[in-house]
């Protein structure tokens, strides 16, 4: 008689525990245990609890391939969250670990492997390429691909968040902080609009400070004191929460009428706009996908779009600041050039019509196609291709987390047709998916790269771009970190290319989730180590560094409404000299659209309460020595960039801590 030690590990958030019966049965190369009950239901399996049992065999089992846990109905259905089972061998070997970190739910029967990473070309055994096979076709079965709208990434199957398998929904802790979260920010939205009903409305800018409760941050505040000023609109195409947007202009599109003698005054002594276009100082921020897009009704009153072009010029002295605005991409004379030098309500209703072009660009394209549905592709194609013994699947699952249920909150909450933004964004409603399809035809796998999207933009040079200093410190410890983890599962580029769960995965990636992409230029085979590295590198950074710098700052850019409205309820205007406080206060969003930007910002961009910092793993899905190493190798690297951050941001007034390794999830969880 065999016995085997067998500790069960229950999970520690709310409702993880059971009262059911929970039997387990030890699977080994010659033979099985007893199918043996493990406790008394009620008394065991509560939630955190480690429980350790006796498991018998006949006969020796050999190497134990799998565990095999069954749980059955005792009285009422109670689901149960396993974290893991660790098994001793009766000849006190080396402990094996068995991760499971899913629920299980009703009468089911999981069978799990040991935890160290296997390729399928590491598995020869019939019954484990069987396991393999198995739990990829129930994968399919449960995730599948679907349509949600034309011209953009594919995403999971699921009408609601409801729709979702248990294992990608939130936690009940994340869910109840999720939903109070939005009901308290809505609550004071209330409040807000009701105390302002009783009173006055919008007169003058100052109004909007009645709108600034007890939701406010540092920056909100700073941007409050500090956003008509030149330098500070400049700052924020740098490092506010669409750091993508600007590049260098070495030529005048043929479609913006700036002159010379026209930014003249805002030059430096003793140059002009040729000789700085020749030495690289200056940048255009162009917004030419807005042109057309159709724009929104709110309560039966038409809203308004404009596609600005702004010229922006890095002046030795001042720093990088806005020197020309034309609101149209068509000149002529209903299309005036803005300069700093015009009325001053002209130039900042210019500059609030470009800040208005920027919220409908960060918010549709920069974050939510460019990160929340680019990182859906890979998480549900790596949970329909990859078994959870393969390494790729052990790497990719803690940057995963819970972005099936955001997006689905995302698409029916958000941007669905009687979603928030139909209520208060001049891109709401039909706009928006058109705004979203035609970002998709021209998005590249290329661009979603830090280094080359830094030089394709011509800002290498660019100073104070602490987004790109950051984004690209991180990126390289994220891609070193990938390199290694491959390298350690991959002796050769050749197993890439014979590893044929690895290759269905680019597959469904490529030809199923960025279908109705033609240029995204992502091969539909992986052929080295080196396209499979920088591959991963770019789910991570996208799943990580680039949502935290798209969407941790938006209360503080969003938050004092007239930097960045969300909509304009006049056109833009067509005659600098007829600009009128009465114009501004009429443009900008009302009371009622004020207080939805300010406390749905507030609510996405906050820091959230069970977020897991990039590269801590609270699940432990791999088990050898020489992958935890390369983890631990990662944290300290990422260690040593949050005190070069720290130490860089010392001393400044207007600090930029968004990428700070601590303050980015390891997932899109929000």
């Amino acid at each position: 008689m065999e016995v085997y030690t067998v500790t069960i590990a229950t999970g520690t958030s709310e409702y993880s525990g059971t009262n059911n019966y929970i039997f387990v049965t030890l699977v080994g190369e010659k033979g099985e245990s007893e199918r043996t009950l493990l406790d008394n239901p009620g008394l065991d399996f509560c939630r955190g609890a480690v429980d350790q049992y006796k498991v018998t065999s006949p006969s020796p089992l050999g190497s134990v391939l799998l565990v095999r846990l069954e749980k059955q109905k005792y009285w009422v259905e109670d689901n149960w969250f396993c974290q893991y089972v660790k098994v001793e061998p009766p000849s006190g070997d080396k402990v094996l670990i068995f991760p499971c970190y899913r629920w299980l739910i009703g009468d089911v029967t999981v069978d799990l492997r040991e935890g160290t990473a296997k390729t399928q070309m590491d598995d020869s055994l019939p019954q484990l390429l069987a396991h393999r096979k198995t739990e990829l076709q129930e994968r399919q079965k449960t995730y599948r691909w679907v349509t949600w709208a034309p011209g953009i990434p594919r995403c999971i199957e699921a009408k609601t968040e409801a729709d979702l398998p248990q294992d990608a929904r939130f936690d009940n802790e994340k869910r109840s902080d999720f939903e109070h979260s939005l009901q308290y920010a809505l609550l004071e939205l209330s409040l807000k609009k009701l105390a302002i009903r009783f009173g006055k409305s919008w007169n003058d800018l100052d109004d909007f400070k009645r709108i600034f409760w007890k939701l406010r941050s540092p920056i909100a505040e700073y941007c409050m004191e500090h956003w008509k000023e030149d330098w500070f609109f400049g700052y924020q195409c740098l490092n506010g929460s669409n750091p993508r947007m600007i590049r260098r202009c070495m030529k005048l599109p043929e479609n913006l009428a700036v002159t010379p003698d026209m930014v003249q005054s805002s030059m430096a002594a003793g140059t002009n706009l040729d000789k700085e276009l020749k030495a690289g100082n200056i940048y255009l921020l162009d917004y030419a996908i807005l042109d057309g897009i159709p724009s929104n009704t709110i309560e039966g009153k038409p809203q308004y779009i404009a596609a600005p072009l702004c010229l922006l010029y890095q002046h030795p002295n001042e720093g990088l600041i806005p020197i020309a605005i034309q609101l149209e991409q068509t000149p002529g004379l209903d299309t005036p050039i803005f300069l700093p030098r015009d009325p001053p309500l002209a130039w900042l209703l210019a500059k609030m019509w470009v800040r208005h072009a920027e919220f409908q660009v960060f918010q549709l394209l920069s974050h939510l196609l460019r990160t929340h549905l680019v990182v859906e592709v890979f998480c549900v194609a790596t949970l329909r291709q990859l078994p959870a013994v393969h390494p790729i699947y052990k790497l990719l699952a803690p940057h995963l987390r819970y972005t099936l249920e955001i997006n689905c909150r995302g698409r029916t909450q958000l941007i669905s047709a009687n979603g928030i933004f139909k209520r208060v964004v001049s891109t709401g409603g039909d706009g928006l998916l058109i705004l979203a399809q035609r970002e998709y035809k021209v998005l590249t796998y290329h661009s979603l790269k830090p280094h080359t999207d830094f030089t394709d933009r011509g800002v290498s040079q660019l100073p104070n771009y602490f987004y790109r200093q950051h984004s690209l410190m991180l990126w390289e410890a994220i891609h070193s970190f990938v390199s290694g983890m491959v390298s350690l599962y991959y002796q050769s580029d050749h197993d890439v290319q014979g590893d044929l769960e690895l290759q269905a995965w680019i597959r469904d990636i490529s030809q199923e989730g960025f279908t109705e992409c033609p240029n995204f230029g992502l091969s539909s085979k992986l052929s080295s180590r080196e396209e499979l590295s920088t591959l991963l590198a770019v789910a991570i950074f996208t799943s990580t560094v680039q949502h935290a710098a798209t969407n941790n700052g938006q209360f503080d850019w969003c938050a004092w409404v007239p930097n960045t409205p969300c909509t304009m309820r006049l056109p833009p205007p067509t005659e600098k000299d007829l600009v009128t406080m009465e114009m501004i206060m009429a443009s900008l969003p009302d009371v009622s659209q004020s207080c939805v930007q300010m406390a749905i910002t507030w609510h996405l961009g906050r820091a959230q309460p069970d977020a897991i910092p990039m590269g801590q793993y609270t699940e432990d899905h791999f088990t050898e020595e020489q992958a935890l190493e390369l983890i631990e190798r990662f944290r300290m690297e990422l260690k040593e960039i949050e005190g070069h951050i720290l130490s860089q941001n010392e001393g400044l007034q207007l600090q930029y801590l968004v990428l700070l390794p601590s303050r980015i999830e390891n997932s899109i969880t929000i």
